[in-house]
Formats: C-alpha cells, sequence, structure tokens
C-alpha cells in the first residue's frame, strides 16, 4: 500500500431540524393548544484514532465528508429524528489542523481516542416551548442551526521511540532490518528507502522498543533538496535519534566528518526541538576497515567532528550487515529509554515498557 502522510479534507456537520408550529386538533377537544415538537440535531462528524491503520491513503482520494441534517419537529408533540453521526477513522500519530487558520483541532496519540471536529447543528424550537399563561396559542418557533463545516489539513507523524537519520546509503534501512522484523528496500543506490519504515526491536521478555527509519537527509533538505525533509517530523515524536555514519565511504572523496555535521546543521534549520533531543553518533560499516586500523578511524573521525560541532554524547561503532555491536547498541538505547520513562511517571505507576505498542506492531507485520 502506498505510504500517504498528509491530505487535506472538508467536513459539513448536520443542520438542525426546525421546530413546529403546530396545534392539538381532535374531535371534541377545541382549543387543544400548541403542541408542535422540536426539531433534530444535525449529525456531527468525529475522528477515532485506529492502529490497525497506517495511512492516510482514503483521505486522499475522499475530500469531502457531509453528516445527514436533523428531522424537522411534527405536531402531538413529535420531536425530529437526530441526523447520524459520521466517524472517521484515521492512523494513531494523526495531527488534525484547521487549514486556513494552522491551528491544531486535534492530535490523536493513543488507540480508540476520539474526538469531534465538526458538532452538527441544534434542532430548533417548536411552539410548545413558548406556552404560558399570558400566550395560550403560541405561534412561535425556532429553525435549526446550520451545522459546523472545516477545511482540515491531516498530517501523519509515526509513533516510535527511536529515529534512524543519516545520509543516504547510510545504513539505516540495513540496521533496522538486522534488529527488527521490518523488512524495508536495500539496495546499493541511494534514496531505496521512500517512505518511513517501523520495526520493533525485543531485547529481552516484555522489553522492547519501536524504531522508525526514514529517508535519507542531503545538505539542503532543510530547504527542500533530497526527499528526507518530507519525512522529518516523523522524528519529532521519538525519544532518542540514532545518527548514522557511513565511517567507509564507497567514494574516497567522501569526508564522513563533513557529512554528519551537514546532517547535524540541517535539523538545526528544520526544527530546534528536533535538534535539542537526544542523539546517539552510530559509526556504522566497520566490518569495511581491516581490525587494526578500525580504533584509529573511530577516533579520527571523533577528534575531527567533536571539534566541528562540540558534540559530547554515545558514541557506538556498528556493522548493521554483520550485526557486530548491534545488541550492544539496542541494550543501550532500551536502558536510555527505560530511564526516561522512569524520569517521567511517579515509581509507583508500574510501566511495562511499550509492550502493548510492540504486539500491536507485530500485527500489522
Amino acid at each position: 500500500m502506498k505510504f500517504i502522510d498528509e491530505a487535506t479534507i472538508e467536513v459539513f456537520a448536520g443542520k438542525g431540524g426546525n421546530g413546529s408550529g403546530s396545534f392539538r386538533r381532535e374531535k371534541f377537544i377545541p382549543k387543544g393548544g400548541p403542541d408542535g415538537g422540536d426539531g433534530g440535531r444535525g449529525g456531527s462528524i468525529h475522528v477515532q484514532a485506529d492502529r490497525n491503520l497506517n495511512t492516510l491513503i482514503d483521505y486522499r482520494y475522499s475530500r469531502q465528508y457531509r453528516a445527514k441534517g436533523g428531522e424537522n419537529g411534527r405536531g402531538s408533540d413529535c420531536y425530529g429524528a437526530a441526523g447520524p453521526d459520521i466517524t472517521l477513522k484515521m492512523p494513531v500519530g494523526t495531527t488534525i489542523m484547521n487549514a486556513d487558520t494552522g491551528l491544531v483541532v486535534a492530535d490523536l496519540t493513543e488507540h480508540g481516542q476520539t474526538v469531534t471536529i465538526a458538532q452538527g447543528g441544534e434542532g430548533g424550537l417548536g411552539n410548545l416551548h413558548f406556552k404560558s399563561s399570558t400566550n395560550r396559542a403560541p405561534r412561535q418557533f425556532t429553525k435549526g442551526k446550520e451545522g459546523e463545516q472545516a477545511r482540515l489539513k491531516l498530517e501523519l507523524k509515526v509513533l516510535a521511540d527511536v529515529g534512524l537519520l543519516g545520509m543516504p546509503n547510510a545504513g539505516k534501512s540495513t540496521l533496522i532490518a538486522s534488529v527488527s522484523n521490518a523488512r524495508p528496500k536495500i539496495a546499493d543506490y541511494p534514496f531505496t528507502t521512500l517512505h518511513p519504515n517501523l520495526g520493533v526491536v525485543r531485547v529481552g521478555p516484555s522489553q522492547s522498543f519501536v524504531i522508525a527509519d526514514v529517508p535519507g537527509l542531503i545538505e539542503g533538505a532543510a530547504e527542500g533538496a533530497g526527499l528526507g525533509h518530507q519525512f522529518l517530523k516523523h522524528l519529532q515524536r521519538t525519544r532518542v535519534l540514532l545518527h548514522l555514519v557511513d565511517l567507509a565511504p564507497f567514494d574516497e572523496g567522501v569526508d564522513p566528518v563533513y557529512d554528519a555535521v551537514a546532517i547535524v546543521e540541517e535539523l538545526r534549520k528544520y526544527d530546534e526541538s528536533l535538534y535539542n533531543k537526544p542523539r546517539w553518533l552510530v559509526l556504522n560499516k566497520i566490518d569495511m576497515i581491516p581490525p587494526e586500523e578500525r580504533q584509529a578511524k573511530v577516533d579520527d573521525f571523533l577528534a575531527r567532528y567533536i571539534k566541528a560541532t562540540g558534540w559530547a554524547g554515545p558514541v557506538h561503532a556498528i556493522s548493521s550487515l554483520t550485526g557486530e555491536n548491534t545488541d550492544v547498541l539496542m541494550k543501550s538505547v532500551y536502558e536510555a529509554l527505560a530511564q526516561q520513562l522512569r524520569e517521567e511517571y511517579p515509581p509507583e505507576i508500574d510501566i511495562r515498557f511499550r509492550e502493548g505498542e510492540a504486539a500491536q506492531h507485530d500485527d500489522q507485520q
């Protein structure tokens, strides 16, 4: 299925039914008085988060949603029926914004979360409500109100604990395939990954987390170059970023330090909060460096990278292809994520870290 992460739709809630200005008419009952019922409420439009969906493709081709109006009131104290509501199901992680004002209408972060995005109009009052001791034959009634309508922008941001970023061909897809059940497309040319891939990493019984792979970034991505800028938003919900660097590029004229610094600058330009997220440095493809030269290569890279960025943080040298040191990396990431949760939640709350989410992603795969 084609991955669609943005769409624009229009929603129109139903109009409320009009009230009735009826009077009671029965044999042998003169001057029966008012008996006009109220109009029914118009149908509302709701959205509901569904973990079984992973794309907004349904809303790319069906763009207008109209709820039915409420029925008009009738005589004999008959109230009009309410219009049926419409519930639109969307993937967990969808942000709904007003396309005209840019304001966030809803942020669907949990399965089953339901939000009303267009309220149906209230039904009008029948003349039954206007009778009094001084107005025994009221002819007043009110009309139903119009339902809300809006043009909405839908934006899907995948929910993952860990995000992979780096240049094309840095080995991100190979890593996610090595440590999880995800099976992204892998090839020896740039921009193999065209849409985000999610995988569940299990480091022990009931110990797992979700990792996301997005298309590679290139210099100028924040201004629209390449593909990665279209998917950087998917990293905004992650807790930890793994910055993969190709330590043994095929082209000898490529400097890994220059590429790594360029990625960091693109993060800064795109979103300051994304730039400030916990970020680990993962030096990949050490299997392509002779064992006796690896440490010198790593030390040289770190010396120049730290000098250029002032960066200080965890460093792991791995091989996505052979799996060397990937177990250590994944266990360290899990421990860091678990520590973040312990700091966010009171100690008396028993948290089974991401067990439910891991199971749901396994079901999808």
